[in-house]
């Protein structure tokens, strides 16, 4: 048994290891690209430490994808194999990675908050919460967690800026921007290279219609991303959207081709179907789209991934990106296919994601489906019982916004006026900046 950098005991063969494991940890919080490489290390300085194997099937997990279930869950055994004579936090990780990896990631939250009751210092289970609560639309349960963690700790604590990250995000989330703003702001004060928090105050500035402040912030801090992951990417569609606010879409397609969707970046082309790129490229690309840009063939390989897809819901929330990209190049019978297999998921899947996508990605993405074949009062059928359900589908508030987009097109295009004002005061309800001054919203 060693203790790691926040005091906490590790089962690991030596002290070399636990660093190692840290290193790993510190990867995980910080959103570093070569987590793959600290992985290596921590193998071979201790390849029975029961934490590796947890992490391994975390790891999986995160990546959001059906193809990695089968490894996630043989992490899950390897790590019940390992863990016999661990500690207790240590057996309470393994169960946390068994239910969420067998389709119960509401138990596997409810582990990871007694985790943190009982070892408020454990950031991995803290991350982990924060993730799956954000995926399934919790923003309150979100801030619960940072306001029960953060008095344990203090600003001279190693670690602490992930705190911070999260007390922004869980703040802007919630609507409590002055808060949010603050802490992320102090969070990159302490680190500049601080991805989450950045992103966190990026998100306060695009509630609150502050584009010039997002450009330059966006723009003055990513010279400290070398070495960071695909969240980056999803700083820099912060960025392009900014810029769309503004109308100046070249800038915004520059920022796609360069950035974000940037087919010559290693990141992405190791895994250019990850969850978080795909919803940056088709949200972007719909919302041009609504403005006459000419858009290319930029949707053809997202389409080409989205085929490869087709029965995929482990991401409940990516599922209507992907019906844009096969209804915008006009692929109907893969958009069936995807459509056949959400149902299939949706019965045959008993835990909350089979619950989500049967009754709200289903419905959204059909609507996707036939507002790309001009089936405009379709898609507002479709979409209208639900509407005030999708936030549970995960995404941030600016996230979402491409699927209200969605209904408010196709009810201008169907003429449904009840329905286009439906939508007006919705988001004239909920957003800090009112419909005439989004690009999305004025001609509504």
């Amino acid at each position: 048994m060693h203790k790691d950098a926040r005091g906490l005991t590790v089962t690991a063969a030596s002290a070399e290891a636990v660093a190692a494991y840290d290193r790993v940890i510190d990867g995980y919080v910080s959103y570093a690209a070569d987590i793959p490489a600290r992985m290596a290390a921590l193998t071979a300085l201790d390849p029975e430490c029961p934490m590796l194997h947890c992490l391994k099937g975390y790891f999986s997990m995160l990546g959001f994808k059906q193809a990695l279930m089968p490894a996630a869950r043989q992490a899950a055994v390897d790590t019940w194999q390992k863990v016999v004579a661990g500690t207790p936090r240590e057996h309470s990780h393994a169960a946390a990675l068994d239910a969420w990896a067998n389709g119960s990631p509401d138990r596997a939250v409810e582990i990871w908050d007694q985790i943190i009751g009982n070892h408020p210092h454990d950031i991995l289970a803290f991350r982990l919460a924060h993730f799956v609560n954000f995926w399934f639309g919790r923003p309150e349960a979100m801030l619960a967690s940072v306001l029960a963690v953060e008095k344990h700790w203090s600003d001279a604590e190693y670690g602490y800026n992930a705190i911070l990250g999260c007390r922004a995000f869980a703040h802007e989330e919630c609507g409590y921007y002055t808060e949010a703003e603050a802490a992320g702001r102090e969070a990159i004060r302490r680190d500049p290279a601080d991805l989450w928090s950045a992103h966190a105050v990026a998100h306060v500035m695009e509630m609150q219609g502050r584009r010039g402040e997002g450009i330059a912030w966006v723009e003055g801090l990513q010279s400290n991303w070398d070495g960071k992951n695909n969240l980056k990417h999803h700083l820099w569609w912060h960025q392009a959207m900014f810029h769309l606010e503004r109308g100046d879409f070249a800038r915004v397609l520059g920022l796609y081709d360069t950035g974000y969707r940037n087919q010559d970046s290693p990141l992405t082309q190791a895994q250019p179907d990850l969850y978080i790129d795909v919803q940056n490229a088709a949200s972007m690309l719909f919302r041009l789209g609504r403005h006459g840009v000419d858009l290319g063939d930029r949707w053809t390989e997202l389409a080409d991934k989205a085929e490869e897809r087709v029965g995929d819901c482990v991401s409940a929330f990516t599922l209507p990106h992907w019906m844009m990209a096969l209804a915008a190049t006009g692929r109907d019978g893969a958009a069936q296919r995807m459509l056949d297999g959400m149902r299939e998921y949706g019965a045959a899947e008993a835990g909350i994601n089979g619950r989500l996508v049967r009754s709200l990605a289903l419905p959204v993405t059909e609507a996707v489906f036939a507002h790309g074949q001009r089936r405009y009062a379709d898609a507002v059928a479709a979409m209208r019982p639900v509407i005030g359900e999708m936030y549970r589908l995960g995404g941030s508030h600016a996230q979402q916004d491409v699927l209200e987009q969605v209904f408010l097109d196709s009810a201008l295009k169907a003429g449904l006026d009840a329905d286009v004002q439906l939508l007006i005061e919705r988001v004239s309800g909920r957003h800090p900046v009112p419909p005439e001054r989004r690009v999305g919203y004025r001609h509504g």
